[in-house]
């Protein structure tokens, strides 16, 4: 990460620049694709004012604070650029989830209990799987290798989830 400080119409001391920096490390905990931040300080009269510009992967943020103080008006824009990261590390994090799901190749097991008193249903469990593609040989060799009674997986014939319940010495093939 490349961080570039400008100071405007005053001179930059080392402990400013060494607080910026410190605190644009810490940027880096919650975004790990932050390419270069940009930081630009401005004395007006008796007004800091701090714009700090980020660029990341495919992404460009911005913050903007004024204060009297320098050290105030830097620290609000960073905690400002932070809540950004933040909105932006979830948007990226609930668009990967929201992909998986609309996969063909995932679905959900349900496990259901019924109660004999009352015909209620009760989800137990719900599991995502990932089918993986094989023939029914193959599958009936894998599931005589596992301690598994059922598995699902993807024919490669017919290109449907199919599952394979083994109950004792036979095989059950599911198709739907």
């Amino acid at each position: 990460m490349q961080i570039t400080i400008t100071a405007r119409h005053f001179d930059l001391t080392n402990a400013i620049r060494d607080f910026i920096e410190e605190s644009c490390e810490k940027l880096s905990r919650y975004f790990d694709h932050i390419i270069s931040i940009q930081v630009i300080l401005t004395l007006e009269k008796m007004r800091n004012h701090v714009e700090m510009n980020l660029h990341a992967s495919k992404f460009n943020l911005q913050s903007e604070f004024e204060d009297m103080d320098m050290y105030v008006a830097v620290e609000s824009a960073i905690e400002k650029m932070e809540t950004q990261i933040k909105k932006l590390k979830d948007k990226v994090t609930d668009h990967q989830k929201k992909s998986i799901r609309k996969n063909p190749d995932f679905f959900y097991a349900n496990t259901f209990e019924r109660n004999i008193d009352s015909f209620n249903k009760r989800m137990i469990k719900t599991k995502r799987i990932q089918a993986e593609v094989m023939s029914v040989s193959d599958a009936i060799e894998s599931l005589v290798s596992k301690s598994s009674p059922y598995m699902i997986f993807k024919n490669l014939e017919t290109d449907r989830i199919n599952v394979l319940v083994k109950k004792g010495d036979l095989f059950k093939l599911i198709e739907p």
